[in-house]
């Protein structure tokens, strides 16, 4: 990465994530009482007097004899050295309130193998009056304590920050230059993002960045198949289900094109829900579909497809997404031929009708079979969602069609008119039709005009949407 990584370290419960969320001033990391709750690295992009950085939330650090107790302590402990020697700033967070543990030393033993800047924050410190309890953290031997409170924002917050940046490489010019610089950086940024804003559907579907949000049931092989797409141990990966909780997000590069891989926690049926930290990862994995250009919904070829799957499936498609099914561990299949993968298509189709439109890919992420083409087919799909079709192509085909199949009359004998017909926007492709009177366009008819749309122009990976207007309409 270009920008400068900093990232945060320490033991459970420190308040790691409640700082995360602060600097990046969203709630993104997922916060609770209960020690351990992130356990993936969380990439995030921030800025601090003008100076852009990479913000990295990580799991909490157990003690040796705490890591019996956490089945996860290993991997935990594994993605955040993969984090410090990415960094190019430590942030040691330690707990005012409880003094030093024998935790935060073998943490502040790690961080000085590492040999990188550290800055000792010292959180929880919520009043002037609980100032002095900071001074015991002189004692770690790794700079000057800073009091914060994370939680309120209060404390040395902004000179930490400051601290932070300082320890960036100069980029060469003059205070007063920079500062210039970055008056008029803001001014420019928004405008780009008005620009943005107003040339979205113009983006190039072969070029231009993309993001992939990987969603299905707990421990069907989602983190294994983002690990395997990373060519590393992005996420964590283990047998017991709901291993993932935050929504990790991964930015690769494939064939010279920038797409971010956001992995999610499986999503269990929400009578099994329990309220807490299970939910909150739901809502963070469902918030992955809005921000996603395609979304991958993965199924254990093992397992039947159920309910929970096919309500993924119509929550895809009614958030307007290309999309791609992905069978995974095909490893466990015996027989694995042409004609069995026929079959298996036919009952994905028939099973989940709201994603009959995408693209059906077998994989297995313990042996990397196929895996690669999920980007692929994810670029197919986006790129089958980017299109625009003529007006007079449109108009050719819709007319076509209802000639061949007019629409049934109502019960008062009124027929649909269908008098004119045009696409509106793309991501998902969006087709007006100017009708005699929108009332009378029935579901069944709407599915077969969509057919004909599909037959003659493809669409493969991506949804579509017809609305029809009354003549009378504007």
């Amino acid at each position: 990465m270009s920008k400068p990584i900093v990232v945060i370290v320490g033991r459970p419960n420190v308040g790691k994530s409640t700082f995360f969320n602060r600097c990046i001033q969203e709630k993104h990391a997922i916060v609770d009482d209960t020690p351990g709750i992130t356990r993936d690295r969380i990439y995030r992009e921030c800025d601090w007097s003008g100076r852009d950085f990479i913000l990295v939330d990580t799991g909490g650090i157990l003690p040796d004899e705490g890591k019996s107790f956490e089945p996860m302590a290993k991997e935990v402990l594994e993605q955040v050295k993969q984090a410090l020697l990415q960094a190019d700033v430590i942030i040691f967070m330690v707990d005012g309130k409880e003094g030093i543990t024998g935790a935060d030393e073998e943490v502040a033993n790690i961080i000085r193998r590492v040999k990188k800047p550290v800055i000792l924050a010292v959180n929880k410190i919520d009043s002037l009056k609980e100032t002095n309890a900071i001074m015991e953290f002189y004692g770690l031997g790794l700079g000057e304590p800073m009091p914060l409170s994370a939680m309120t924002g209060s404390g040395s917050v902004g000179d930490m920050l400051d601290a932070i940046i300082s320890h960036f490489p100069d980029n060469g010019k003059k205070k007063g230059e920079k500062e210039k610089h970055n008056r008029y950086d803001v001014i420019n940024a928004r405008a780009k993002e008005l620009e943005e804003d107003a040339l979205e559907d113009k983006r190039d579907p072969l070029t231009c960045p993309i993001s992939i949000a990987i969603v299905g049931r707990p421990n069907v092989g989602k983190s294994s198949i983002t690990n395997v797409l990373c060519g590393e141990k992005r996420s964590i990966v283990a047998d017991e289900p709901g291993t993932t909780r935050d929504a990790v997000d991964t930015k690769i590069t494939f064939h010279g094109r920038e797409i971010t891989l956001v992995d999610t926690a499986g999503i269990r049926r929400k009578s099994r829900v329990d309220y807490g930290v299970e939910a909150f990862s739901v809502v963070r994995s469902l918030k992955a579909l809005d921000r996603a250009d395609v979304v991958i919904l993965v199924l254990d070829a093992g397992l039947e497809i159920s309910d929970q799957d096919q309500k993924l499936a119509s929550k895809i498609e009614e958030a307007g997404k290309a999309a791609v099914i992905v069978m995974n561990k095909w490893d466990l299949i015996e027989d694995r031929s042409s004609t069995t993968m026929n079959n298996f298509t036919d009952l994905i189709k028939r099973e989940l009708r709201s994603l009959s439109y995408a693209e059906v890919l077998f994989t297995s992420a313990i042996s990397k079979l196929r895996v690669q083409k999920i980007i692929e087919a994810a670029e197919r799909a986006f790129a089958e969602s980017s299109r625009r079709i003529n007006t007079g192509l449109v108009n050719q085909i819709l007319n076509e069609a209802v000639a061949l199949s007019p629409p049934p009359a109502s019960k008062r004998g009124k027929r649909l008119k269908v008098y004119y017909s045009t696409q509106v926007s793309i991501n998902p492709p969006t087709f007006v039709l100017k009708v005699s009177d929108a009332k009378l366009m029935g579901r069944n008819y709407e599915t077969y005009l969509e057919r004909k749309l599909r037959e003659a122009f493809g669409f493969v990976g991506a949804p579509i949407r017809i609305v029809a207007r009354s003549k009378k309409e504007p």
